[in-house]
C-alpha cells in the first residue's frame, strides 16, 4: 500500500515543485504568477504606474512634452519590454521605438477615461501577441485630456503558462491516475498474482499434495521463479513416486526372498525328519533322503551368492576389470565350450558370426561369461520342444556390435514381456524351482551390460521362441575387417 501511495504521492510533489521552479525562472518571483492569474501586473502598476506617474507626471505636466526624459523613460521600459504611448485630445504625443510599426495596435487603446485615475491593467490580443496595458489619465498645462499608457508584450511562453496551466495541470492529474491505476493492474498481474499462486502452491506442497500444476510463466524473475518451483515440484513427485516403488520392490523383495528360501528349507526338515523317524530304513532311502538335503542347500546357496551378487552390482559396488577383447575370437571358444554342454542335453546349437571381425569391446571376461551363461541357463529352463535349440548370432551396426541369443521354447506372453529383467520376476508366476530359478539371472545380466555401457533387450514370439539381444559399443579405432 505505501508503494502504490508513494506512486501517486511523489509525482504530485514533483509536479509542484516544478512548477514552483518554473513561475521562479519566468516571472521572478511566486508572487508574480498570482498576478498572472488576476489578469494583474502587480509590478509594473506598483513600481512604474504609480510611482512614475503619480511621482513625476502628476506633479508636473511639464514632463508630458519634455522629450529627452521621455526617451530616457522609454529606453529603461524597454529594457522590461514595455512601451510608452501618450495621446493627447486623439493626437500622439509620444511613441516608443518599435511601437511605430503598431499603429492599429495604438488605434486600439482605450479612449480618456478621468483624470487622475490609472484603470486596472488589462490584456489585449494584436498580431498573435498578447498584450498588457496599464492606462493613466491626466489633464495637460493647458487642461487638454491625456491618456498615458504603458504596454507590455507578454512573454509567449509565460502566456501559455498563464493560458493553459489550469488545463496543463488537471490533464496532469488525470494522466498520474490512468497511470497510476494502469501500473496498479500490471503490478497486480504481474507480481501480486504470480505470489499469491506461488504462496497457494506452497500451502499444496506443505500439505502433502503435489498433484497441481504451476502456471507461472514468462522471462522476468517472477516467471522463472515459477518455473524453478514448477520443476522442484515435478521432481518432488517423482522422487516419492519412486520412493514409494522403491518401498513396493522391498516388500515383493521380501516376500519373494522367504518364499524361495522357505521352499528348500522346508524340504531339507521334511527329509531331515524321515531321516529321524526312521522313514529311511534302508540305504538306498537314505542315500535318497541326503542327496535331496544336499541338493535343496545347494540352491538354497546358489540363491544367497545370487542375492549377494545383485546387491552388490545394483549399489555399483562389485568390482569391474575391464579389457579390450577381440570379441569375436572370444566367443567362438565360449561358443565351442557350450557346444559341448548343450550336446550332453541333446540341445542343437547354430552359430552364424555374421559380422565382427577385427571388432574390439571393453568388457570383463568373467563378469560378460555369467551374463551369458545365464542367458543360456533361463532358455534351457523353459525348453517344451523335443528338438531343442540354441542360436548364436553377431553382427555390427553404427560402431556397435550386436549379440543374439535365440531358442525356440514357449516364447514369452506379451503381458511379460516387459518385465523379464526386472529381479524375481517369473512369467510363470507360481515360482516353481522345477520350471524356473531364483528370477535373478536375467536382472543379473541387465545390470552387468548396463555397466559394460550397454544395452540388453528381449524379443519373442509366444510358441516361437525368444531372442536376447546384447548391444555393445565398439571401441574407438575397432573396425571391421
Amino acid at each position: 500500500m505505501l508503494t502504490y501511495a508513494a506512486m501517486l504521492v511523489v509525482p504530485l510533489i514533483l509536479l509542484v515543485i516544478t512548477a514552483l521552479l518554473l513561475s521562479v525562472v519566468y516571472h521572478g518571483d511566486i508572487q508574480s504568477l498570482k498576478s498572472v492569474y488576476e489578469n494583474k501586473f502587480e509590478g509594473l502598476e506598483e513600481r512604474d504606474t504609480r510611482n512614475l506617474i503619480k511621482h513625476t507626471f502628476g506633479q508636473s505636466a511639464d514632463f508630458l512634452t519634455d522629450t529627452h526624459f521621455l526617451n530616457d523613460l522609454s529606453k529603461e521600459l524597454l529594457e522590461k519590454n514595455t512601451y510608452l504611448y501618450i495621446r493627447s485630445a486623439g493626437k500622439e504625443l509620444y511613441v516608443s521605438d518599435g511601437l511605430t510599426a503598431k499603429q492599429s495596435l495604438a488605434e486600439m487603446l482605450p479612449a480618456f477615461n478621468k483624470q487622475g485615475k490609472y484603470s486596472e491593467p488589462f490584456r489585449l490580443k494584436y498580431d498573435n501577441d498578447q498584450y498588457f496595458i496599464a492606462q493613466y489619465d491626466l489633464l495637460s498645462n493647458t487642461g487638454e485630456p491625456v491618456s498615458l499608457f504603458l504596454i507590455n508584450k507578454m512573454d509567449p511562453l509565460v502566456h501559455f503558462i498563464r493560458t493553459f496551466f489550469p488545463i496543463l495541470l488537471l490533464s496532469t492529474l488525470v494522466v498520474l491516475l490512468l497511470t497510476h491505476t494502469l501500473l496498479t493492474r500490471y503490478m497486480s498481474r504481474k507480481i501480486i498474482r504470480p505470489l499469491l499462486e506461488l504462496r497457494r502452491a506452497a500451502k499444496q506442497v506443505t500439505q502433502g499434495n503435489l498433484d497441481f500444476q504451476l502456471n507461472i510463466s514468462g522471462k522476468d524473475e517472477l516467471g522463472q521463479l515459477g518455473m524453478a518451483f514448477e520443476e522442484m515440484r515435478l521432481r518432488l513427485q517423482n522422487s516419492i513416486a519412486l520412493q514409494q516403488q522403491y518401498e513396493t520392490n522391498r516388500k515383493e523383495l521380501i516376500t519373494n526372498i522367504s518364499h524361495d528360501l522357505k521352499t528348500p528349507i522346508t524340504a531339507i526338515k521334511g527329509y531331515v525328519d524321515g531321516i529321524l523317524e526312521g522313514v529311511a530304513d534302508s540305504p538306498e532311502k537314505y542315500e535318497k533322503y541326503m542327496r535331496t538335503i544336499a541338493a535343496k542347500a545347494g540352491d538354497m546357496d546358489h540363491l544367497i551368492d545370487e542375492l549377494f551378487l545383485y546387491s552388490k552390482l545394483d549399489m555399483q559396488k562389485l568390482p569391474f576389470t575391464f579389457e579390450s577383447v577381440a570379441i569375436l575370437p572370444y566367443l567362438e571358444d565360449w561358443a565351442e565350450e557350450l557346444s559341448v554342454e548343450l550336446e550332453k542335453q541333446g540341445v542343437e546349437l547354430t552359430v552364424a558370426m555374421n559380422g565382427g571381425d577385427g571388432v574390439r569391446v571393453a568388457v570383463d571376461r568373467d563378469s560378460f561369461k555369467r551374463v551369458l551363461g545365464n542367458i543360456i541357463q533361463n532358455s534351457l529352463k523353459y525348453m517344451d520342444k523335443p528338438e531343442k535349440q540354441i542360436t548364436v548370432q553377431t553382427w555390427v551396426n553404427n560402431r556397435f556390435f550386436t549379440l543374439a541369443i535365440g531358442d525356440n521354447g514357449p516364447g514369452i506372453p506379451p503381458e511379460a514381456a516387459p518385465h523379464i529383467f526386472e529381479r524375481f520376476y517369473r512369467a510363470e508366476q507360481s515360482r516353481n524351482t522345477n520350471t524356473g530359478g531364483s528370477g535373478l539371472g536375467l536382472a543379473i545380466a541387465k545390470q552387468i551390460i548396463i555397466e559394460h555401457q550397454g544395452e540388453i533387450h528381449a524379443e519373442s514370439r509366444q510358441g516361437m521362441g525368444t531372442v536376447i539381444r546384447i548391444v555393445l559399443p565398439m571401441e574407438e579405432g575397432s573396425m571391421e575387417e
